[in-house]
C-alpha cells in the first residue's frame, strides 16, 4: 500500500459541490492499494502514518507525529499513485488493486484509522473529486509497504 503524505494547515474534498472532507492542521494523505495488498499491509501502512514525525518540537525538529499534536487527518483514496510510468506517455494502472479490493482495503484502512485516532476525515472511493490544500513547509512524504513476495 502507498501512501502520499502532506502537512496542511487545512484541507477538503469536495464531490458534485459538496464538502465531504475537511481538517484544519494535520495530515492529507493520498491512500492507494496495489495487487497482493492485504489488511496486513494496510495494519502496517496505518501503523507508520499515524507515528511518522513531520510536526515541529518544541526545538523546531521534525519530532512530532500527527498523534502527538492532535492533528487532523484527511485520507483520500487514490488508486492513480501505482502507476507504472516507466514507458511511453500514458500511464498504466496494472500495478493498482482491483477496485473492490481496493474500496475493501481503503475502508479498513478508514475504520482502523478512526479506531485509533480522533480527527478522522475522508473523500469518497471511485468519486470525481477536488481537493483542496495548504501544504504546510511544504512537507511531502512518501510511504509505502510491500507485501512479502
Amino acid at each position: 500500500m502507498i501512501a502520499l503524505l502532506q502537512r496542511v494547515t487545512r484541507a477538503s474534498v469536495v464531490v458534485n459541490d459538496v464538502t465531504v472532507g475537511a481538517i484544519d492542521a494535520g495530515l492529507m494523505v493520498l491512500v492507494c492499494a496495489e495487487r497482493g495488498d492485504t489488511q496486513k499491509e494496510a495494519d502496517t501502512l496505518l501503523g507508520k502514518l499515524l507515528s511518522y514525525r513531520v510536526f515541529a518540537d518544541d526545538a523546531g525538529k521534525m519530532n512530532r507525529s500527527v498523534m502527538d499534536v492532535t492533528g487532523g487527518l484527511l485520507l483520500v483514496p487514490q488508486f492513480t499513485l501505482a502507476a507504472d510510468t516507466g514507458s511511453g506517455t500514458r500511464p498504466s494502472f496494472t500495478p493498482a488493486a482491483a477496485p473492490a479490493l481496493a474500496r475493501d482495503l481503503f475502508d479498513y484502512f478508514v475504520a482502523q484509522a478512526a479506531q485509533r485516532h480522533a480527527q478522522v476525515a475522508t473523500g469518497a472511493f471511485g468519486a470525481d473529486m477536488q481537493v483542496s490544500l495548504t501544504n504546510d513547509g511544504p512537507v511531502t512524504f512518501w510511504l509505502q509497504v510491500k507485501p512479502p513476495l
